[in-house]
């Protein structure tokens, strides 16, 4: 079992930074591959990042390479999300993934990421 709880969203002009946290409760942790995912006002659900559980590997999504760097810390039992260049088409919900699949039954309650033009 794991709960996750995400933190670090806010209001950002075009072409700023921001960090999202994910934390995670429970021992398995280390044991999963983390994702981030993001669900824009009207849109379906959609994979933003992914990252192994050991963080040698990671994966994006090809509207963010580049800009966003996913890792963590598994003494902290915590995966980021540094977001930089920022643009208006990345407002949405961004939600922490435990699994790194829509599939996955372990995702975070979400945080809100708003980017103004």
């Amino acid at each position: 079992q794991v709960q996750l709880v995400e933190s670090g969203g806010g209001l950002v002009q075009a072409g700023g930074s921001l960090r999202l946290s994910c934390a995670a409760s429970g021992r398995t942790f280390s044991s999963y591959a983390m994702g981030w995912f993001r669900q824009a006002p009207g849109k379906e659900r959609e994979f933003v990042a992914r990252i192994d559980w050991s963080g040698s590997s990671t994966t994006y999504t090809d509207s963010v390479k580049g800009r966003f760097t996913i890792s963590r810390d598994n003494a902290k039992n915590t995966v980021y999300l540094q977001m930089n260049s920022l643009k208006p088409e990345d407002t949405a919900v961004y939600y922490c993934n435990a699994g790194a699949s829509m599939k996955s039954r372990y995702w975070g309650q979400g945080t809100q990421v708003t980017v103004s033009s």
